[in-house]
């Protein structure tokens, strides 16, 4: 399916992948302002948010990196630079795994590189929020504004135990895409990764941001425009001039 997407400004392409729940337009913000004098910020909204409409999310990420390779073809985007925070990272894999030939670079955050051993704890954490927000009726007439009735259904898909794709994000010895893994020191599991996936693939750099935790590019945004800014330069003649 074609995703519903914002297109900011001129330039190479550089897409960026919400996270659970928010769309094209409410997340990454701070990274849109920024980046928009020199690329082309494509924003989209991912299947079964915002206005990418659809009750058909049993095979999420792989359906999301089809639909992502769709929109981008639509929109005569040979190449970009992929970045993504949480499931955003997670669509991002697989599209960049799929599809390199349409993978510029990639920038993930938000992203376990292993299954913790206290995982199902974890999820269970994670379903009681997730109870609390079906609960809640303000927050459910907000995202039933912002997404249509999809989002209940994606909250049912996160809440089975094997939602998240460990096999994936476990495999990226084979991932030749130039790769910059961000994470806050907040998150445990997640900064386990800046051990872990050097030893994988000695071609991802990893950058881990102080006084942040899963939502790295939010709760740090300057910090994380200058490293991705500076990551792109590597990899590009583009970059925001400082």
């Amino acid at each position: 399916m074609l995703l519903h997407t914002e297109v900011f400004g001129d330039g190479e392409p550089i897409v960026f992948l919400h996270t659970g729940l928010q769309t094209g337009m409410t997340d990454f913000e701070e990274q849109r302002e920024y980046f928009q004098s020199e690329f082309k910020v494509i924003l989209p909204d991912l299947r079964g948010h915002g206005k990418s409409t659809s009750q058909e999310l049993s095979n999420y990420y792989e359906d999301s990196a089809a639909d992502l390779k769709d929109t981008l073809d639509h929109l005569g985007v040979e190449s970009a630079h992929i970045v993504g925070c949480s499931i955003g990272a997670l669509v991002g894999l697989f599209f960049a795994k799929r599809f390199p030939e349409k993978v510029k670079t990639l920038t993930l955050s938000g992203m376990m590189a292993e299954k913790p051993a206290n995982w199902s704890e974890i999820h269970l954490n994670m379903v009681e929020q997730q109870n609390s927000l079906l609960e809640n009726e303000q927050v459910g007439a907000y995202f039933d504004q912002l997404h249509g009735d999809g989002w209940r259904e994606f909250i049912n898909l996160a809440r089975q135990e094997d939602s998240c794709p460990f096999e994936e994000t476990a495999d990226l010895g084979g991932l030749e895409t130039p790769t910059l893994l961000m994470v806050g020191e907040g998150n445990a599991n997640e900064t386990k990764a800046a051990v872990i996936v050097p030893k994988l693939n000695k071609q991802i750099h990893v950058s881990v941001l102080p006084f942040a935790g899963h939502l790295v590019h939010s709760e740090q945004p300057e910090v994380y425009n200058q490293i991705l800014n500076g990551f792109l330069k590597k990899y590009s003649v583009v970059g925001v001039e400082s």
